[in-house]
């Protein structure tokens, strides 16, 4: 690892002093990189390509697919339940994904098999399933250049697969953004682990990542600086806004089962030409922009951008953008909506959006019952964004307003999503999960 001595950091707080002025000066430059270096400049247009190859030419085929493995996993659910009621098993699992590890006592021994699990656009995410497992140790984050071994922003850094476990519950505090590389799997099954009242985490410019079972909470914008972003790499930083997760120009990314809460910016943002990504079997509670997909209506670049939104339970405080499009393509299915104050599902610059099969509770207010909101575009352009409603369960008086027309799909046969109705039973375990030893989960 290249460490920073004395001099570099003399030198280094002079470049931030001027960073700093330049930033006040004018907009900021790309991200939240202050300076866009040789290396920097390889991994945008390496993400770029990643982007381009992970890009489904035929989307309508992929939701089919998950809806396929839905239909499978319901269909087997009851004898499985009958089976575990005459064993004394204590697995649950209700959905595809979750029936593909969580009835397994050995999961603990046989961790990497998660990453066959995905399904939807980041189905091929696997994070490190290919290296070896590195276990954190130690909940501190004191040191943004030469962190300390053992601690999570070390691990991330490691240049190479591997598979991220933690020793015992924790509690981090992350002082500046957490910059992740690629071919990571975040795995903290087993633990409870609380990523809280500190920056979040940043996967920029890189693919194939696994973030599963974190807490996360709490999140504030934090100040930037020199921080560390790979084992031969350190940069200046500027501000971070406080998202939770912020994904930035990268692909085949898989956030699962995780808890979040109360950010300051966005719970999830995903931005700048990400593709291939599924967040599933997540709990979001307490927020107000809860998710961002696509962050300019100038950007056409999210054109590319595909995401799979499938058995999150989007509960309690929530106000609107569960999520907010722009471009791109959509698939929200099987998720809960038990909470909005304005809308929950938006967006501006055409994206293409297919909700199936969730289940829609519309709030008291009169003026918030509508699902949907299009912004910045009159009714003679949005009526032909595809926008479409199947399955879904519309309760309290709920209402989505469709615009354009069904998909063409290339597939042999269309199947449709499981209906609405069965959205409590797939997304009853939705948030971070409490995992024992020689247990199912």
């Amino acid at each position: 690892m290249e460490v920073l001595n004395k001099g570099e950091g003399v030198r280094w707080g002079l470049v931030l002093v001027l960073c700093f002025v330049f930033a006040v000066l004018v907009p900021r430059l790309e991200a939240d990189i202050a300076v866009f270096d040789d290396v920097w400049k390889q991994r945008a247009e390496q993400a770029h390509n990643a982007s381009k190859e992970a890009y489904d030419p035929n989307p309508d085929v992929v939701t089919d697919n998950f809806n396929s493995h839905v239909h499978k996993a319901v269909e087997g659910a009851n004898s499985t339940r009958r089976n575990l009621k005459k064993t004394g098993g204590g697995c649950v699992a209700t959905n595809p994904i979750d029936r593909c590890w969580r009835c397994q006592k050995d999961w603990m021994q046989n961790r990497k098999r998660l990453a066959g699990c995905a399904l939807g656009f980041g189905r091929k995410a696997i994070g490190g399933k290919n290296g070896k497992f590195y276990t954190v140790t130690d909940s501190s984050d004191d040191d943004m250049v030469n962190p300390k071994p053992g601690t999570l922003r070390h691990a991330v850094i490691q240049p190479g697969p591997l598979w991220i476990i933690f020793a015992r519950d924790m509690v981090i505090r992350l002082s500046e953004e957490l910059i992740m590389t690629s071919d990571k799997t975040i795995d903290a099954r087993g633990a409870n682990v609380y990523i809280v009242e500190g920056a979040g985490i940043t996967i920029q410019f890189i693919k194939n990542v696994i973030i599963h079972g974190l807490h996360i909470r709490d999140i504030v914008a934090s100040n930037g600086g020199l921080i560390r972003d790979s084992a031969d790499h350190y940069g200046l930083r500027t501000r971070a806004d406080g998202d939770g997760i912020s994904i930035y120009g990268s692909s085949d990314i898989w956030v699962d089962h995780v808890s979040m809460s109360n950010c300051q910016d966005g719970l999830i943002d995903i931005i700048m030409a990400s593709t291939a990504i599924t967040i599933s079997n997540g709990h979001f509670t307490h927020h107000n922009d809860v998710m961002l997909f696509g962050a300019s209506d100038s950007y056409s670049g999210d054109s590319v951008m595909q995401v799979t939104v499938a058995f999150n339970h989007f509960g309690q405080g929530l106000v609107q953008r569960m999520p907010r499009a722009r471009w791109g393509f959509i698939h929200v299915v099987n998720n809960d909506y038990t909470h909005w104050l304005m809308y929950a599902i938006g967006g501006s610059q055409h994206p293409t959006i297919i909700s199936q099969g969730n289940r829609f509770i519309a709030p008291p207010n009169e003026a918030a019952k509508e699902v949907t909101k299009r912004d910045y575009a009159p009714e003679s352009e949005w009526k032909t964004w595809t926008w479409r409603s199947e399955e879904d369960l519309m309760m309290n008086g709920a209402f989505f307003v469709q615009s354009g027309g069904p998909l063409k799909s290339q597939a042999d046969d269309v199947i449709p999503a499981k209906p609405g109705s069965y959205v409590t039973r797939l997304t009853r375990y939705s948030g971070a999960l409490s995992c024992k030893a020689n247990q199912p989960c």
